[in-house]
């Protein structure tokens, strides 16, 4: 009796039970009914907010206070007093911004809000051990370390560095004046994206706030065809199509995630009976497509969440080829993209799109070396500090330069000739997907020793291959003719400026 007390207590919510007959009807948790409900009620704002509170009607001000309330109470709904530490560390972070030296702010904002989100991190493990609350509000308090950082790093880029220190994209996204508090305030806690995110660029919410977000890609679009402005006069094209698109995609997954997912659990790759008498051909099928299945939540919240900021008129990337409107500018994810990768690379730069550009915008693009380690480092202490994100983010190192060899090495091999060329991405697909099964698995164990009850049943293959092949065509590579080294070196060394699909090359 004491220890169903115990579990009972500990996955009490402290938002709001408003809807708990209907988390009871539905036999969902709370906090997912909760969160379900609000971005519900977020879609039919957002309509609301580009409708009838649109720059044409409201002043930047307006727009930002009511983005900004409407956020803090779905903060307050889904997190109860809990919120208090989403907003103590956007309110902190402001004030570091305004006080500290311009020189520093970057680095300050970096260690203030990751160090709070580690802090926040290590209490789910420590203090809960490795339960999660109902009231996880961790996910929340992740986006916003990355709009904290993100702005912190574009501000000290647009007024400590010169135009020629910088990348196109850092010229781009620079931050020439510090933003005030209700621009600040409503950029980290507007309610299209507060709860799931996605991250966005500092300049391209303020653009969208004061109505400038659509007129100037539209006017870039016109000059880039015809060197007329005639979209200044014409209505901004609506994002209704692109929405019912999306939340097509949203009720597909939830149909999936209902049928499926629920029939392939992710813990039974470590059940002991199952581990012990299963063949590894029957364990490694399971485990290829329990991971599968695990993906259509995240492909509906990241899905639905991108129709919201679309709802609202926010997210407008230009016009396409066939000159349709593309509102895919911060798009999370390409499903068809992560389910057809044929490289690891390839599954990354679909994968939790914004986050990536997080990580190259803040590390992988700054640091002096190492840059790959320090970016699965830091991609693995955002996520949180259970065991297995380290697992899974120092398991991704090896595999990553094996398949930049692989690449290198043999895959021109396979370009004479259509079939081949089939061949090659059929088995290069078949390799990758594997792969990411298998480095992703403890992401979802989350502690030790299921993780290692799970790579002791895989032998550890992946480990071996992986590091085998990095080892022996790197050596190969070493072994090359040194003159046709020589004569590539001044190519090679040309400073490259990659654009934001090569978050973690």
């Amino acid at each position: 009796m004491m220890a169903e007390r115990q579990t009972e207590a500990a996955f009490e919510t402290t938002g709001s039970k408003w809807l708990q007959p209907v988390s009871d009807q539905l036999g969902f948790p709370l906090d997912q009914v909760n969160f379900l409900a609000c971005q519900l009620f977020a879609l039919a704002a957002a309509f609301w907010f580009r409708l009838y509170l649109s720059p044409r009607h409201a002043n930047p001000l307006v727009r930002h206070a009511v983005a900004t309330l409407l956020g803090v109470a779905f903060l307050i709904f889904c997190f109860g007093w809990y919120s208090t530490h989403i907003l103590t560390v956007v309110v902190t972070s402001y004030v570091i911004m305004v006080k500290a030296d311009i020189d520093s702010v970057h680095r300050y904002s970096m260690v203030t809000a990751m160090g709070f989100l580690t802090v926040c991190q290590v209490s789910r493990v420590v203090i809960f051990n490795y339960g999660i609350l109902s009231t996880d509000f961790s996910g929340p308090l992740m986006i916003v370390t990355q709009k904290i950082t993100t702005l912190a790093f574009q501000l000290h880029d647009g007024t400590c560095k010169k135009s020629e220190q910088l990348t196109p994209e850092q010229e781009l996204h620079a931050i020439k004046v510090r933003p005030s508090l209700m621009e600040y305030l409503s950029y980290n806690l507007n309610f299209l994206s507060i709860l799931v995110g996605p991250c966005s660029n500092y300049k391209d919410y303020i653009d969208f706030i004061e109505g400038r977000h659509i007129s100037q890609r539209l006017r870039q679009h016109s000059g880039t065809c015809n060197g007329q402005n005639g979209y200044d006069k014409t209505p901004n094209p609506s994002p209704l199509t692109a929405v019912c698109q999306k939340l097509l995609v949203c009720c597909g997954c939830m149909l999936f995630f209902l049928t499926v997912t629920r029939s392939l659990p992710i813990t039974y790759n470590v059940d002991p009976h199952f581990v012990s008498h299963a063949p590894f051909l029957t364990r490694l099928t399971y485990a290829f497509f329990s991971i599968q299945a695990a993906r259509p939540k995240f492909y509906f919240a990241w899905t639905l969440a991108d129709a919201v900021n679309n709802a609202a008129g926010y997210g407008f990337m230009g016009m396409d080829e066939n000159g349709k409107p593309s509102w895919d500018l911060i798009c999370n994810l390409n499903i068809l993209g992560i389910e057809t990768a044929t490289s690891f690379k390839t599954f990354i730069d679909n994968w939790n799109i914004q986050t990536g550009i997080w990580l190259k915008t803040v590390c992988y693009d700054r640091a002096p070396k190492h840059r790959l380690a320090l970016t699965f480092v830091l991609s693995a202490l955002w996520h949180g500090v259970y065991p297995g994100y380290y697992f899974t983010f120092i398991t991704a190192i090896p595999i990553t330069m094996a398949a930049r060899a692989i690449r290198k090495s043999v895959r021109h091999n396979f370009l004479s000739s259509r079939d081949l060329k089939l061949f090659y991405d059929i088995l290069t697909w078949a390799a990758t997907q594997l792969a990411i099964c298998y480095t992703v698995m403890p992401f979802l164990l989350l502690a030790v020793e299921p993780t290692l009850v799970y790579y002791r049943s895989m032998y550890f293959h992946v480990h071996i291959i992986s590091i085998l092949i990095a080892i022996g065509l790197h050596r190969k590579h070493k072994a090359r003719d040194p003159s046709a080294t020589t004569k590539t070196h001044s190519a090679q060394c040309q400073p490259v400026h990659s654009n934001n699909n090569d978050k973690v090359d």
